[in-house]
């Protein structure tokens, strides 16, 4: 009786350990972390240190007297630069040259350049003017621009979109006119 007592506990502490073994083993090989998971609540502040540019090249110092739902547009408009690089990547690897129109150009020194500078002039304005007249000025002058510069990606994305609609519709005629 001792025997078939020590046996079955053996037995169920080996499958216990051979289970969570292998549990942790199949995590570690989807690359998650058992009890990591972590809610992040979307409407807490951002943090300019835990920022991330993919595309845009912004300095994190200049970030630091920017407001929430400036730093959340930042983010977008980052987020859209992706979407509209791929586009562009996507051509090339088709090997399709297209010309560069001036709303692409306007918006590509913008990103580049312009923004940048605006973000270092009004870090430089805030930080160092006592006239809260002055720094709501700029507070209320660089939101303009980040909804200037957001609203010239999102019209170039949609022309883009509308573009390749086009390509499409203009394929399936030609399919149909064939057909017959």
């Amino acid at each position: 009786m001792l025997m078939l007592l020590s046996m079955s506990v053996l037995g169920t502490v080996t499958v216990y350990y051979l289970g969570r073994k292998g549990w942790l083993m199949l995590h570690q090989a989807a690359g998650i972390t058992p009890g990591a998971l972590s809610y992040q609540n979307p409407n807490t502040p951002l943090l300019t240190n835990a920022l991330v540019w993919k595309n845009l090249t912004i300095n994190k110092q200049h970030l630091l007297h920017l407001s929430d739902r400036q730093l959340r547009q930042l983010q977008a408009i980052d987020s859209k630069v992706a979407i509209y690089r791929h586009c562009q990547q996507s051509l090339a690897q088709q090997n399709i040259t297209a010309m560069m129109t001036e709303q692409q150009f306007v918006l590509h020194k913008l990103l580049q350049t312009r923004l940048p500078e605006m973000l270092a002039s009004h870090h430089h304005l805030v930080s160092v003017s006592t006239n809260s007249n002055k720094q709501t000025e700029a507070k209320q002058l660089l939101q303009n621009l980040l909804d200037n510069v957001e609203q010239r990606l999102q019209s170039l994305l949609a022309q883009m979109e509308n573009t390749h609609l086009q390509d499409l519709r203009v394929m399936k005629q030609y399919l149909a006119s064939h057909d017959r």
